[in-house]
């Protein structure tokens, strides 16, 4: 009897393992994304290629941070998706 129930017990753990390890493979993998892509808007600050005026890098800033709380709230409560919009 004891075998039945550790098989019935292991696929749930197995899906589980599973889950996680899709998680943090993906979460890696986008982190490193979304910093990569934040560094490039970065490089934006570049005076001799660009011009911008204090406004505009507090749209960029503004719009990343809001973001990033919007990221936390999906998070923390397991929301649905938001239409991505930024304009300068």
């Amino acid at each position: 009897m004891e075998a039945s129930v550790a098989r019935k017990v292991s696929p749930i753990k197995k899906g589980a393992t599973e889950k996680r390890a899709k998680f943090i493979e993906l979460a890696e993998r986008r982190t490193a994304n979304a910093i990569r892509a934040i560094r490039v808007i970065g490089k934006l600050g570049n005076l001799s290629a660009y011009s911008y005026d204090e406004t505009d890098i507090k749209k960029i800033v503004s719009a990343l941070g809001k973001e990033i709380e919007d990221l936390k709230a999906r998070m923390l409560r397991k929301s649905g998706k938001a239409a991505v919009e930024f304009r300068l």
